[in-house]
């Protein structure tokens, strides 16, 4: 196989393997328990989990690629104020778009949504991965992060609603004769789902590193 062949694979299979570790080695909730809070708060409607979803995966993605694109310049004792303020910035961009075409979930969601700023995830990866690496294997760690933990809000989501509320995305989906699980549509509902959530995919890792 010639040189630029093995060299391209070598590449293909290195970017490959940062987007899918925040898909399961190193995911954000079940490897590291990061973004608890809104995943407790935002994830009794689905349509907060995809908003929330979508938003936390945008500022993942670029505030990693603009810390990786800065980290030469960015002197290290104000590297922390610097992240804040990338992430800061993406954070306002999805708070405006909500405001502006999704009245009804930015309204739902609260002050959630700016919260994103102070999610542990988007700082957690600007530290831990985009100030050591290169702008495109950045946005990658960020994409495969940010898709991990979507994940996990909508598997929430539909277990919450659907028990909470019989509904999903709105839609009547359990028999009228339903009786709704207030339970899961606060806080301690959703503190139990995750535990549970926490243990499968904890004692499947394990079963697969054997």
């Amino acid at each position: 196989m010639p040189k630029k062949q093995i060299k391209r694979s070598i590449r293909y299979t290195k970017w490959f393997k940062v987007l899918t570790n925040g898909m399961w080695l190193d995911h954000p909730t079940f490897c590291m328990v990061l973004g608890i809070c809104s995943m407790l708060a935002i994830t009794n409607r689905l349509d907060n989990a995809i908003a929330m979803g979508v938003g936390v995966t945008f500022c993942t993605v670029f505030s990693s690629l603009f810390v990786s694109m800065f980290r030469n310049v960015i002197p290290g004792r104000v590297r922390m104020l610097a992240y804040m303020t990338i992430i800061a910035t993406f954070v306002i961009c999805v708070d405006r778009f909500l405001k502006a075409y999704f009245p009804p979930i930015s309204e739902a969601m609260g002050p959630y949504v700016g919260l994103i700023i102070t999610n542990c995830i988007l700082m957690g990866r600007a530290e831990a991965f985009a100030i050591k690496n290169s702008p495109g294997l950045s946005a990658l760690d960020g994409l495969g992060c940010g898709i991990g933990y979507s994940f996990m809000l909508i598997l929430m989501a539909i277990i919450r609603e659907t028990t909470g509320f019989g509904t999903i995305l709105g839609h009547r989906v359990m028999p009228h004769n339903w009786t709704n699980w207030v339970v899961m549509t606060i806080a301690p509902g959703a503190f139990f789902l995750l535990g549970v959530y926490l243990w499968i995919f904890r004692t499947i890792a394990k079963k697969m590193e054997v």
